[in-house]
């Protein structure tokens, strides 16, 4: 894990290159503590800020060819270097390192950008072909790793953070107003869009050339595609549930295996869910990797796993280390998370994960497992479930019965909305109108998130013009998406939305290396994620239960209260975490004051004030008003601590 930076150009020279080059890589010093590379020739800047975990001795970064015409920086981990390594060394091709790295250069001699089809593993990666003078940006199948690009002063620049390329294009640090809805909406911006004027960021699996002469070609090499329906109906799907299963559980130890690979202990996080005790469990089961586990604990028992977590520690037999986290400790350090993050926020969920990665720092770790990615790929969201039940539902819109099928849902939260019938049938009932849209499950969410526009100020409003969050997010969608089953097009908009642009980023790769640490998804591996999208849909969710298959493969290694427990999202406490004794804390109330509001622009100050006065009472009710409080709060800390530069946290 790293960080890199860099920029090329026809007019950019090795000596003038260094000053800029190390003003972008300072920026990331938190990505890559172990020290810096850098390589500058006609055309191009490379900067590499290092996270030494493969090859600690000879892995330095920036890595060329033997010709030294092909030069790369990466950030990630490619897992299935070994096997690359010893395949291109039959080839004939000699190595001087021991990285993962080197096998980007020699792929690139060997197959040119299809280079990327051969890498197993998360990363994000730029390659200078200094013969072509010739610059390539490639990203990870899942968008795990981050990477940014920006045009300006006939320069391509790039970097793994934004900061790193405001430290030298000051004319994108300015909000785009666009990509502030995009986030209040959909969690995040909508790639390539972000959140800063001129700042694009790499989708996902997807591959950009830039030429000598400027032509840019971005090419898709790899996304989440389904079978159409008929071809994932039971009676034509080939394969039993049991021989399903057991092709899953291979994938999953194989996935694993890859990627303990490591020159560095290795950890893994412990929730107390299914999916990291199953990480967990089978690293135990199949391979001979010791590994320390840790987890976080709240003193709400509303958020509290500890029960679950210790569970699996005893059935595990692991060394493990609990984090307790108080409201006060989100609260203190959410300026920090958004340092990190670089965009607003709607959860303050990854301010804990982020001091636990401290946590897991302090104890000498540099790399934690993780079960992220399970509920996307195997169908273990409530949100899947509650499609399921509105599209019965929808067969018959006059009963009063189906919709009491909500009740077997959100048993978790204190103040569920299935609660009461009448609200669960209003509250579930709103969007059947787009029931043949690929949109359909999301809108109940996204009806929530959207509060936060009302709070946009009557100017940032104008400037959306007709906008239309629904209309809009469907028209990046595949057109085939019209052939998939219900449950793929629910799945496929889940990845792409809230996966890649919040939970990978906001929640995942910002909050880890915040702390020089780097995390592994062994769930998205992109085998594991192609063999799941070609199951039925019954094998992911069998009646109301959620991840049936994964269950089952799960089932020899797990006790039973972990194996049967229901899914309950990882949640930390929201708009309470900014208030105590009735008072804010001291930058909350500053930045959240109407002349705060005001000045920056983006918000009506009286309609936040009423927000603010709300959240203070402890009456914010639902996700609605706490999404909207701290979607608010962090575009504010997002403004003074990264645009304005002016403010109590620059």
């Amino acid at each position: 894990m790293c960080g890199i930076a860099g920029f090329s150009g026809q007019d950019v020279t090795a000596e003038a290159a260094r000053p800029a080059l190390e003003r972008m890589i300072h920026t990331l010093a938190h990505r890559g503590p172990d020290g810096y590379g850098f390589h500058a020739e006609a055309g191009i800047g490379l900067a590499h800020a290092r996270l030494s975990i493969i090859d600690l001795a000879t892995g330095d970064q920036p890595i060329h060819n033997p010709r030294r015409d092909v030069w790369t920086v990466f950030n990630g981990e490619i897992f299935n270097y070994i096997e690359l390594r010893q395949s291109l060394q039959a080839a004939g091709h000699q190595f001087y390192t021991q990285s993962d790295t080197e096998v980007i250069v020699h792929l690139y001699d060997r197959y040119g950008d299809d280079f990327v089809q051969h890498l197993n593993g998360q990363f994000a990666i730029a390659l200078w072909d200094a013969k072509r003078q010739r610059l390539v940006l490639a990203r990870d199948r899942a968008g795990i790793r981050p990477l940014f690009h920006a045009r300006s002063g006939g320069r391509v620049w790039f970097a793994s953070e934004v900061k790193a390329l405001l430290a030298v294009l000051p004319e994108c640090a300015a909000l785009d107003p666009l990509g502030l809805a995009q986030t209040l909406t959909y969690w995040s911006a909508v790639d390539p869009g972000t959140l800063y004027q001129g700042v694009q960021s790499l989708p996902p699996g997807c591959l950009l050339s830039i030429e000598r002469d400027g032509r840019e070609t971005m090419t898709q090499y790899w996304d989440w595609t389904f079978p159409s329906a008929a071809e994932t109906s039971p009676s034509r799907y080939p394969k039993t549930i049991e021989a399903a299963t057991a092709e899953l559980r291979e994938l999953l130890v194989d996935a694993i295996r890859l990627q303990l690979r490591a020159d560095v202990p290795v950890g893994a996080y412990l929730s107390g869910g299914l999916d990291s005790s199953g990480i967990v469990a089978m690293i135990r089961g199949f391979t001979q990797t010791p590994v320390r586990t840790f987890s976080v604990a709240f003193e709400d028992g509303e958020f509290d796993e500890s029960e679950h977590q210790q569970a699996m520690v005893r059935h595990l037999g692991t060394d493990h280390t609990t984090l307790h986290c108080t409201r006060r400790d989100i609260g203190e350090a959410f300026p920090r998370l958004i340092r990190h993050t670089e965009t607003p926020v709607l959860r303050t969920a990854p301010v804990p994960l982020m001091l636990l990665a401290g946590d897991v720092r302090r104890q000498g770790y540099k790399v934690v497992l993780t079960g992220e990615g399970a509920d996307e790929v195997f169908g273990g969201y409530d949100l899947f479930k509650e499609a399921k039940i509105r599209r019965f539902w929808a067969r018959q819109p006059g009963s009063r019965m189906r919709p009491l099928l909500l009740q077997r849902l959100y048993g978790y939260l204190e103040n569920s909305p299935v609660r009461n019938p009448a609200f669960a049938q209003s509250f579930f009932g709103q969007g059947m109108e787009h029931l043949q849209r690929p949109i359909f499950a999301h809108t109940p969410r996204w009806a929530t998130s959207q509060r936060a526009l009302s709070f946009l100020s009557p100017d940032l409003r104008a400037s959306l013009g007709e906008w239309n969050p629904l209309d809009a997010y469907e028209l990046t969608l595949p057109r085939e998406i019209s052939s998939w089953s219900g449950l793929a097009r629910d799945q496929y908009v889940e990845a792409k939305s809230l996966l890649a642009g919040y939970l990978l980023s906001s929640q995942g790769d910002r909050v880890a290396m915040a702390s020089s640490i780097e995390g592994r998804v062994p769930y998205l591996d992109h085998r594991v994620i192609e063999f799941a999208n070609r199951l039925p849909p019954s094998f992911k969710i069998r009646g109301m239960t959620e991840k049936y298959i994964l269950r089952r493969a799960l089932a020899d290694l797990l006790p039973e209260e972990i194996l049967q427990r229901t899914k309950q999202p990882y949640r930390s406490p929201d708009s309470q975490s900014f208030f105590f004794d009735g008072k804010p804390l001291d930058y909350v109330a500053e930045l959240m004051s109407a002349e705060s509001i005001r000045k920056a622009g983006y918000f009506d100050p009286v309609a936040v004030g009423r927000l603010t006065e709300k959240c203070r009472q402890g009456r914010a009710t639902g996700f609605a008003d706490n999404q909207a409080f701290v979607g608010i709060l962090s575009t504010m800390l997002v403004h003074h601590g990264l645009l304005d530069n002016t403010g109590p946290h620059a």
